[in-house]
C-alpha cells in the first residue's frame, strides 16, 4: 500500500513537471515567427511612440509586452527597395533594387507589367527558415516584381523566394485602387462579353470547317468580317480599361488571380482572415508568417465599420482599422496557445508620406518630431520607423532600446535563432539583434549605417563604439518646395538627384542623440570634434564603397510597363473576375 502511494506521488510530480515544461519555452526549441509590417505608417502614429490622439491599443499592448526600438531604421524611404532590404538583410544598392531616374516614383515598381524584380539569386529569411523546417507564408503586399517574359511565368512570385504560401497583392495600393461601386456591373458585362466572344469563335471555326469541307456555302469575306468584329470587341474592351486599377490592383492566392480588380476596402479583412487561418493550420509545426499590411497606404480603403471613428479623418480611420487587424492576429496567436513560443515583430517599411493629400485633407502619416518623410532617405522622418519585438519569457517586457537598429537586422536575427549559416558569398549588412535584445550587450553592432536614396548616398550615421553619441552626416538633402514647406509638395515626392537637391560641402552634421529633430546643424565654430567626425565618416564611407560590386539595377532598366506582362484572370483582355465572394467577414 505504501509503495502504491509513493508511485502515485511520483506520477503526480512527473505530470506536474511535464505540464510546467510544456507551458514554457525550451531555449533550443524553434519559435514561431510573425512579422507584421505596416505600409507608410509614421513613427508618430502610434500611442506607444507618443501619439495621444489616435487609438492603437493593440499595437500599444504589443509594445508593453515586448521591447520598443526607438532608433529603428529602414534601409530606404520607398516601398520596393526598403522591403528588398528587409527580406535579404542587404542594402538595396547591393541587390540592384534601386533607380537612377530623377523621378522619385520610379524608385518602386510602377506596375505588374514590368519585368524587373528581386534577383532570384538573393536569399531571403523565408528561404532560410524554410530550409530549417519552417512552414512559411506571405500574406499581404509583395511589391518585388511578378513576371519576366510573359504574363503567367511568375518568375518573381513569392513562392520562388522561400514562401510556401502567398495570398495578397503582388503589387501595392495606389490612388487608382480606390473603392468603386461599378465593379460588380463591370464583372457582369465582362462575363457576357466573353460569352459573346466564345460564340464568335465557335461560329468562325464552324463556318471555316464547313467552307473547307464544302458542307456550308459561305463567302470568305463574311468569315473575315466576323473575325474582324471579334477583334474590334476585344480592342475596345481593352482600351476602355486603361486605368491601372484593372491591371495592378489585384489579389492572388498562390499563383492564381483571385480578384481583378480587387475590392480594396475589403481586401485588408480578407487578408487578416487568411493570416488567422494560416496560424491555426500551422500551429503544430514551426511557422513563419510575414503579414504585410496594405494599411495605411493611400487611397486608405477602409471598411464601413471604421469610417469616421477617429479624430484624423480618412488617415486616422485607416490607422485605427490597422490596429484592429493587428489585434486579431495577436488574438489568434493567444487562442491557439502559441503566445509563449511566438516571436512577434511590428514595424513600418518607412516613414509616413507628408505630401499625400486628398483635396485639402492630409492623408499621409505623422513622423513625430522627425524631419522629412517618405521618399527622403536621409532625413530621420523618412527612415526612422517603429520597431517592436515580443517574445514572452525570453525578452524583457516593457524594455526600451535606444541604440541604432535596422530592418535589415531581422534576417540575421532569425538565421541565428534557428542555427542557420548566413550566405558566405555576399555581404550581409544586418546584424543579429538577440544579444542586444536580451541585454547580453549594451551597444549596437552598427557603428555605421549608410542612408541611400536610390543608388545615391545621402547621409551616414556614426555611433562610436566607446560613446553614447550618435552622429549624422548629410552629404545631400532635398530642396523642399514651395518655399517654407516641410516636404516636396509640388512633386509629391522629393528627388534623390538633380537640380532639386543640395550637395553640402562641407557636409551637414547633427548629433542626433541630442538633436533627433535635426534642427541645429553643427560646425567647427560650435562643435570641437567636427573635423574628427567628418574625417571618420568619410574614411568609413570609402571603405564601405569598396565592398559594393556592380549589379543590374532592376528599377533603372526593367521598370517599363509592357502589355504582354500584365496579369489576366481569364483570356486576355477579358480579365475581370471575383473569386472572393463570401470570403469577407470581420
Amino acid at each position: 500500500m505504501m509503495e502504491h502511494s509513493h508511485s502515485l506521488i511520483i506520477l503526480s510530480l512527473v505530470g506536474l513537471l511535464l505540464k510546467i515544461c510544456g507551458s514554457t519555452v525550451a531555449p533550443d526549441s524553434k519559435p514561431n515567427v510573425v512579422l507584421i509590417m505596416a505600409d507608410d505608417l509614421g513613427i508618430g502614429d502610434l500611442g506607444c511612440f507618443g501619439n495621444v490622439t489616435l487609438r492603437t491599443p493593440n499595437v500599444d499592448r504589443l509594445c508593453k509586452e515586448g521591447i520598443k526600438l526607438t532608433q529603428h531604421i529602414s534601409a530606404e524611404a520607398m516601398c520596393t527597395p526598403s522591403r528588398a532590404a528587409f527580406l535579404t538583410g542587404r542594402y538595396p544598392v547591393r541587390t540592384g533594387m534601386v533607380s537612377r531616374n530623377s523621378r522619385r516614383p520610379c524608385s518602386v515598381f510602377n506596375s505588374l507589367g514590368v519585368h524587373g524584380g528581386l534577383p532570384r539569386n538573393e536569399t531571403t529569411f523565408a528561404a532560410t527558415l524554410k530550409k530549417h523546417g519552417y512552414s512559411t507564408a506571405l500574406i499581404g503586399k509583395w511589391h518585388q516584381g511578378l513576371n519576366c517574359k510573359y504574363r503567367n511565368d511568375h518568375c518573381h512570385h513569392p513562392n520562388h523566394y522561400g514562401f510556401d504560401y502567398f495570398y495578397g497583392t503582388p503589387h501595392t495600393l495606389s490612388f487608382s485602387c480606390k473603392p468603386d461601386s461599378t465593379h460588380d456591373t463591370e464583372l457582369t458585362l465582362a462575363s457576357k462579353l466573353w460569352f459573346c466572344m466564345e460564340l464568335i469563335i465557335i461560329a468562325v471555326l464552324t463556318l471555316t470547317v464547313g467552307k473547307l469541307t464544302h458542307l456550308v456555302s459561305v463567302n470568305w469575306l463574311f468569315i473575315i468580317c466576323i473575325i474582324f468584329f471579334g477583334f474590334l470587341v476585344a480592342f475596345f474592351w481593352f482600351f476602355s480599361f486603361q486605368n491601372s486599377m484593372y491591371w495592378n490592383c489585384i489579389l492572388m492566392r498562390q499563383q492564381e488571380i483571385a480578384e481583378q480588380p480587387m475590392k480594396a476596402e475589403r481586401a485588408g479583412t480578407i487578408m487578416m482572415n487568411e493570416a488567422v487561418s494560416f496560424i491555426k493550420r500551422s500551429k503544430d509545426r514551426p511557422f513563419l508568417l510575414f503579414y504585410s499590411l496594405l494599411h495605411v497606404h493611400v487611397p486608405l480603403p477602409t471598411t464601413n465599420e471604421f469610417i469616421g471613428i477617429s479624430n484624423h479623418s480618412f488617415y486616422g480611420d485607416n490607422v485605427e482599422e490597422m490596429d484592429f487587424l493587428v489585434g486579431k492576429i495577436l488574438d489568434s496567436i493567444d487562442a491557439n496557445g502559441l503566445t509563449n513560443n511566438t516571436i512577434v515583430y511590428f514595424t513600418s517599411d518607412h516613414g509616413g508620406h507628408l505630401e499625400a493629400m486628398r483635396g485639402r485633407v492630409h492623408v499621409g502619416g505623422y513622423n513625430g518630431i522627425y524631419k522629412g518623410g517618405k521618399g527622403m532617405a536621409g532625413w530621420e522622418g523618412g527612415i526612422r520607423v517603429p520597431g517592436i519585438i515580443r517574445w514572452p519569457g525570453m525578452l524583457t517586457a516593457g524594455k526600451v532600446i535606444e541604440e541604432p537598429t535596422s530592418l535589415m537586422d531581422i534576417y540575421p536575427t532569425l538565421a541565428a535563432l534557428v542555427g542557420a549559416t548566413l550566405p558566405q558569398d555576399r555581404v550581409i549588412d544586418g546584424r543579429d539583434l538577440m544579444p542586444l535584445l536580451k541585454g547580453e550587450v549594451q551597444h549596437s553592432e552598427h557603428e555605421f549605417l549608410y542612408h541611400y536614396c536610390g543608388p545615391f548616398l545621402h547621409a551616414v550615421r556614426w555611433h562610436p563604439k566607446n560613446s553614447d553619441a550618435i552622429w549624422k552626416v548629410h552629404f545631400v538633402t532635398p530642396v523642399f518646395h514651395p518655399k517654407g514647406a516641410i516636404g516636396c509638395y509640388d512633386t509629391l515626392f522629393c528627388p534623390c538627384v538633380g537640380e532639386n537637391v543640395t550637395h553640402h560641402d562641407p557636409p551637414l552634421l547633427f548629433e542626433i542623440s541630442r538633436d533627433p529633430s535635426e534642427y541645429k546643424p553643427l560646425s567647427r565654430d560650435n562643435e570641437p570634434i567636427y573635423d574628427t567626425v567628418i574625417k571618420t565618416v568619410k574614411r568609413a564611407l570609402k571603405k564601405h564603397r569598396k565592398t559594393l560590386t556592380p549589379v543590374t539595377e532592376q528599377l533603372t532598366l526593367y521598370n517599363k510597363d509592357l502589355i504582354w506582362l500584365k496579369p489576366c484572370c481569364g483570356v486576355f483582355p477579358f480579365c475581370l473576375c471575383d473569386k472572393e465572394v463570401g470570403n469577407f467577414t470581420m
